[in-house]
């Protein structure tokens, strides 16, 4: 067998320990996500306002693609929760988890989101109409990614068995 052959180097499978399972995937995706939105919150243009972003509170003027109110906080928790994210999606059971449990979190601070008063000291992370809706849209669909298999993909072996057995490709 010639292994230079780019055929054979294309087909091989990747090493089980190299694939990962649909909810590994997912939390590595949204990891990824969390972490540029935490970034996204100290550009300028991406956000606006930025020279106004406060450490935390309702008073801070920073505006996120012109829809989520951010501050220093809220992007610093969005990048730890990311590096969460991307580190917990290295093993399915972990990255279930994460997918879970912050799913559920997600939920919880839709609801203080909409219990509280915007404009009070209870508004510590900030949170607005937007943010609202959109932590019940994370909440929501993490949970139900969740549900995704915890198992990796079983080895390919169309290919393999075609070259054993001398069988075409179709």
């Amino acid at each position: 067998m010639n292994t230079t052959d780019p055929d054979h180097a294309a087909a091989a499978p990747a090493p089980a320990e190299r694939r990962r399972a649909a909810v590994q995937i997912a939390a590595l995706g949204y990891g990824i996500v969390f972490v540029l939105v935490g970034i996204a919150g100290f550009i300028p243009g991406v956000t606006t306002n930025v020279g106004s972003i406060q450490l935390g509170g309702h008073h801070s003027e920073a505006i996120l693609i012109g829809l989520f109110q951010v501050s220093i906080l809220h992007n610093i928790v969005h990048l730890l929760y990311g590096v969460a994210g991307i580190a917990l999606a290295s093993r399915p059971a972990s990255a279930r988890l994460f997918m879970l449990i912050g799913g559920a979190l997600y939920l919880v601070l839709w609801v203080y989101g909409l219990a509280i008063d915007k404009e009070s000291m209870a508004n510590f992370v900030p949170l607005n109409s937007a943010d609202d809706w959109l932590h019940f849209v994370l909440g929501v669909s993490m949970m139900g990614l969740s549900l995704l298999p915890r198992h990796r993909p079983p080895e390919s072996t169309g290919r393999a068995h075609h070259r054993s057995t001398g069988a075409a490709d179709a």
